[in-house]
């Protein structure tokens, strides 16, 4: 239970402090409106590595469905408890995205844009074609789990890992996740994308439910591909 509590608590973080960034920079009328791309993505990396190190002392912080199923594909981590993690972080993603509706509350009704309003909640494509941007979220999670898989293996000082992660985060967002908004972590977009569905926000438009389904699997093709190949390399050394 205290692994499962983990995995909710630092998923929560992750979003509140993820999402938080991307509502401060595109909802009306914010002090930091208008800030830009390279905010969002340093500040999606240090929500990583704030949420790996406040969640770390209950869990293996994972905090990502893709994580959790590539660490199961090469036997690092128990198939039994995947299910458990994945409803974890989800339910913590969720928690996130109502605290942020709270938290920006009066800015929803200023923002007219439907899309603006989706876009801090879940990610979407700049320009919307299936296999490209399926392929993003694949090659941005590969690159995220293969770092995971290599801090194992390098003589990194003690809680020196959670800033290698935040820091590959950065890396993704810069070098590839300006196609899709990068989601690279089922629970962190579909969780927000039900609560935009459900909760009553101002200026809402639907939820992009056609789409919704490439940041939740392209993430677990890529990252569990990733992981396997990385594995069967380092185990031919």
């Amino acid at each position: 239970m205290s692994a499962l509590f983990g995995e909710f608590l630092g998923t929560f973080i992750l979003v509140l402090l993820g999402d938080g960034v991307v509502c401060g920079n595109i909802l009306k009328d914010t002090k930091e409106e208008g800030t830009g791309w390279t905010a969002i993505v340093l500040g999606w990396g240090i929500a990583v590595t704030i949420a790996v190190y406040i969640s770390g002392f209950f869990c293996p912080a994972h905090l990502n469905p893709a994580v959790t199923i590539a660490m199961a594909s090469t036997g690092a981590f128990p198939w039994a408890n995947v299910p458990g993690f994945i409803l974890a972080q989800t339910l913590g993603a969720m928690l996130g995205a109502f605290i942020l509706w709270l938290h920006y509350y009066p800015y929803w009704e200023r923002t007219k844009d439907a899309a603006t309003i989706l876009g801090c909640f879940s990610t979407g494509p700049a320009i919307k074609h299936t296999w490209s941007n399926f392929l993003d979220e694949a090659i941005g999670t590969g690159v995220l789990v293969i770092t995971i898989q290599a801090l194992g293996m390098n003589k990194l000082a003690d809680g020196f890992g959670p800033i290698i992660v935040g820091l590959v985060v950065i890396a993704v967002g810069f070098s590839l996740g300006a196609t899709t908004g990068y989601a690279i972590n089922p629970a962190r977009d579909l969780g927000p994308r039900i609560m935009h569905a459900l909760l009553p926000i101002p200026n809402k438009g639907d939820s992009d439910w056609s789409y919704a389904w490439i940041p939740v699997f392209g993430p677990i093709v890529g990252g569990s591909i990733a992981a396997i190949l990385y594995q069967m390399l380092i185990s031919s050394l």
